[in-house]
Formats: structure tokens, C-alpha cells, sequence
């Protein structure tokens, strides 16, 4: 039954649970002395007769500050298969008067989550999807990737992950939440616009015209005498096979009448401004 148990759990065992599994202290003890098991963490045991692996280390790190802890941002969207790569450091949410402390490899975050926020997988508390998804593209490593990725795979949907991030308003990372939020919306295109034009003017960049008529379409910015071209998208989830077509159409026929295209996304102008402007000056100079 143990050996059992160890391999459902990627080879990690509480001191807890060994009891339960009818351990006494002086079996843990032995087997820890004879190298069978490491200790991890307080209380937290690896059998080291098999890889530790990135679960075995996640699992370990969540475990280890008790039964109410949950593995949450980008823990907890490897854990729910959304990023490939673990993290480095396995944040766990806990509640609120929890006296854990934060240990190597660990980032504790202290927060009360309703039970109906979290699911258990694969035998280890984790927040539910729409939580994780907000939460994990907030951090760094995450970003607007996975949120669109999750979209786009429909694992879940925008309205699930709007109700989620207003159930929990001022949690870490908020702010950078709802902008993602914003840029996954249908009306994210029109504010993008707007963006580029005052980034434009700030940047003191002129001889461009919003709407510009480019042969047979419009560009959201364009610089008749230097013939470039500024698109702005949206999230990759809003377009279709058929929308992705006409829009690659449409970008081949301004290309032959000699133009360049600039395409940027609401998040490249909010999260990388000056990155715009640099690729806009290159642009028009050259």
C-alpha cells in the first residue's frame, strides 16, 4: 500500500500521512537514516529510489505547509498542464494567519481562497483553472501567452476569467490582470488605437494619420510619404481560419503597393512602449 501510494504521489509522503499509512516514528526515522527517504522539508519526505522530479518538487513545496496550502500562478498552471516548463520557485497560497515561512525554493503568498476556488489533482490542492489562468499570466513568465493559449484551447472562457478576477480584486498581480483582460476583449482593438496615437504624440513622432487609406483598405496608422503602415491586433483567439486569411490577403496587397507594415498588439503598447516607438523610428528613417 505504500509503495503504492508513493508512486500516485511522485515519491513525496508527509509525516502525517506515513502515520496514517501505519508508520510509527521510529520506521520513519530508520528509513530516512538508511537513505531510503530524504527529507525535503519539515515533515516532508522523498523516497530516493526514483528521479525527483519537477511534480516531486512541486508537491513537496505545497505539502509542506500543511494540508490547507494550494500551489497557485505558474505552480499551479503546470500542475493543470497549461506552461510547459515548472518554475524555479513553486509559489503556494495559504491562508490567512498561516505561520508558515517562506523556505528555499518557496514563495508563500497568504490569502483566503473559497473552497469552491480550489480543486484537488492528482491528490494535491491547486487553484481551480479560471483563478490560475488570471494569476499565472500576471506573472512573469506567464503573461499574455498563456492567458491566450488557455483562450484559444478553450479550456476556459473569457467571462469565467473576468468573474474570477473580480471575485478576488486586490490579490497580487491584480492590475496587471485586468490589462490582459482588457487586451483579450472585443473592444481592446479600439483602445489599442488610441494608445498608439498618444504614444505617437508623447514620442513627439509626426507625419502620420489615423484611418490612413492605403489602396483599397485603411490602416489604423499611416505615414503617406515614408509609406509605412501601423497595424494594431488583438488576441489571437478573436480570428478565425477565414478572418486570418483576409487579413494576411489584405497585408500582401499593401506590401505590393510598396508599403511597410508595423503590426503590434495592445500589449506591446502597454508593456513594451518603448519598444514600439523604437521599431516605428527605425521604420520611417530607413
Amino acid at each position: 500500500m505504500l509503495d503504492a501510494y508513493l508512486k500516485r504521489h511522485d515519491g513525496v509522503i508527509t509525516l502525517a500521512q506515513a502515520r496514517a499509512a501505519g508508520l510509527s516514528h521510529s520506521a520513519v526515522r530508520r528509513r530516512l537514516q538508511s537513505g531510503h527517504w530524504v527529507r525535503r522539508f519539515q515533515g516532508v519526505y522523498f523516497a530516493d529510489d526514483r528521479p525527483y522530479t519537477d511534480a516531486a518538487r512541486i508537491r513537496a513545496a505545497v505539502w509542506s505547509y500543511g494540508p490547507y496550502g494550494a500551489a497557485s500562478g505558474l505552480s499551479a498552471a503546470w500542475w493543470h498542464g497549461l506552461t510547459q516548463f515548472a518554475p524555479d520557485t513553486v509559489e503556494v497560497t495559504i491562508p490567512r494567519g498561516s505561520n508558515g515561512r517562506r523556505r528555499p525554493g518557496c514563495k508563500p503568498r497568504r490569502r483566503d481562497i473559497p473552497s469552491a476556488d480550489i480543486v484537488e489533482i492528482r491528490g494535491m490542492r491547486v487553484t481551480n483553472l479560471p483563478l490560475t489562468v488570471v494569476e499565472a499570466a500576471a506573472r512573469y513568465g506567464g503573461g499574455a501567452k498563456l492567458m491566450d493559449a488557455a483562450l484559444q484551447r478553450r479550456v476556459v472562457e473569457l467571462r469565467a476569467l473576468w468573474r474570477i478576477h473580480l471575485q478576488h480584486k486586490g490579490r497580487y498581480g491584480s492590475p496587471r490582470a485586468r490589462r490582459l483582460l482588457q487586451a483579450s476583449d472585443d473592444g481592446a482593438q479600439s483602445v489599442a488605437e488610441r494608445l498608439l496615437h498618444a504614444l505617437l504624440r508623447e514620442a513627439r513622432i509626426d507625419g502620420w494619420k489615423a484611418n490612413y487609406r492605403v489602396g483599397g483598405y485603411r490602416v489604423d496608422v499611416g505615414f503617406p510619404v515614408q509609406k509605412v503602415a501601423i497595424e494594431v491586433d488583438g488576441f489571437a483567439f478573436h480570428s478565425g481560419a477565414d478572418e486570418f486569411q483576409i487579413d494576411r490577403t489584405r497585408q500582401n496587397d499593401i506590401v505590393m503597393l510598396r508599403w511597410k507594415v508595423l503590426r503590434f498588439t495592445w500589449l506591446d503598447l502597454t508593456e513594451h512602449p518603448e519598444r514600439v516607438v523604437a521599431l516605428i523610428r527605425a521604420a520611417i528613417t530607413a
